[in-house]
């Protein structure tokens, strides 16, 4: 099946976060938004026919997963990621930042030092100081247009606060890092040194370019499966955020049973129907959607190179190697943040996400969604061009 990802979908006006509160969150009306992380695209025709079956039985009550849902799941990250799992290791949450914020609850206490590497995903840092824990940051170093991770500061952070969790982003959201197999070695070694439980976040491992390859956390040395856990979902895959289904892996028992003693007290406890539908179908079916999507993207990701380099010289292209999100530097047009954030939102009438969303290092930075038709990215970048060529 060939699949049209170029088809321009309306999402207005069905109480979509991406295109129907701008003015709730303070943008101007009519904004074209490339920020949230949610693609423009409609999921695999198999996994709509999922929900649809769910929808038409119309008994909707409490819903657990069979031994289906398992084989379908072990078997994508298998084939994909080389990690074989097994049933008792799973986890499931309604979502990744749910997951990491019970990491933080069962294996922290208040006060405790909880370590983020920003620029990073915004949530990490709400997550640890909503849950009155103590924020530490190693900020990743940015060089020559590449980020990197400062280990000895990553060490040194770990021994002066006591750190006793540290959440991975990996690949790496916002500046698109597809860390290498000697990175998470260093990594892991480090916080197995110190006993440190690293909740790694691996929500974007399908999306990785060419040349690159997403590596799980607790396969690069056996014993990081003891002080890991693996946080998994279809909802960036496959554009599912919506139906709320994450597949959190906890090899270690001592750890699952904290995590799963902690997730009760929450009063959570069975998934979305339609989620566990939805994922099942979308790991079944779903993989010829994503290699045409993935080139796709790739096609995107070009364009985006091509033009900058012909319209926008003083915007420079921190080069993805994952995700669908690209993070692009200002900082070679003299101007300050609000400057630039004026132009985006004012002048070019786009909704990208701010670089200090993400940490002070996000100064002069923008993070844009190419997970968008072409004609949408066109449209966005011309007007991008138009705002800062007027400045």
């Amino acid at each position: 099946m060939t699949y049209n990802f170029d088809t321009v979908i309306d999402r207005k006006n069905t109480n979509s976060l991406k295109y129907d509160f701008a003015e709730q969150r303070g943008m101007p009306s009519g904004i074209l938004p490339l920020w949230v992380a949610d693609m423009d695209f409609q999921c695999p025709v198999e996994v709509k026919d999922a929900v649809i079956r769910c929808g038409e039985h119309g008994i909707f009550g409490y819903t657990e997963s069979g031994s289906s849902y398992f084989e379908a799941v072990s078997s994508w990250f298998s084939r994909h990621h080389h990690y074989e799992v097994h049933k008792e290791w799973l986890v499931k949450t309604p979502g990744i930042v749910y997951a990491i914020v019970q990491a933080i609850r069962a294996y922290t206490n208040e006060g405790d030092s909880v370590l983020i590497q920003q620029p990073v995903y915004y949530p990490f840092k709400s997550s640890v100081i909503n849950n009155n824990r103590t924020l530490v940051n190693s900020p990743l170093l940015y060089q020559d247009g590449k980020y990197s991770i400062d280990f000895e500061d990553f060490e040194q952070k770990i021994i002066t606060h006591k750190v006793k969790l540290f959440i991975l982003c990996s690949p790496h959201n916002p500046v698109g890092r597809v860390w290498t197999k000697d990175e998470l070695l260093e990594i892991g070694n480090i916080c197995l040194k110190h006993g440190v439980i690293v909740v790694s976040d691996e929500i974007h491992a399908d999306f990785t370019y060419s040349g690159y390859q997403h590596t799980v956390f607790s396969t690069v040395r056996p014993e990081f499966a003891d002080i890991s856990l693996i946080c998994t979902a279809p909802s960036k895959t496959f554009n599912l955020a919506g139906l709320q289904c994450s597949n959190i892996w906890i090899e270690d028992e001592d750890l699952r049973k904290k995590y799963i003693k902690t997730c009760h007290a929450s009063g959570y406890s069975q998934l979305n129907t339609a989620g566990l539908a939805a994922c099942e179908a979308a790991y079944t079916y779903g993989e010829e959607w994503l290699a045409q999507l993935t080139s796709y993207l790739s096609n995107n990701l070009t364009y985006l190179r091509t033009f900058l380099k012909e319209n926008l010289r003083k915007v420079t292209l921190v080069e993805p190697e994952g995700t669908y999100l690209v993070w692009l530097d200002f900082s070679k047009t003299g101007l300050h943040d609000d400057e630039i954030h004026n132009l985006i939102v004012h002048k070019a009438g786009l909704w990208l996400d701010d670089g200090l969303m993400f940490g002070p290092e996000g100064s002069l930075f923008q993070r844009i969604n190419i997970a968008c038709p072409l004609i949408i990215l066109q449209k966005a970048l011309k007007q991008l061009s138009e705002a800062f060529t007027l400045e």
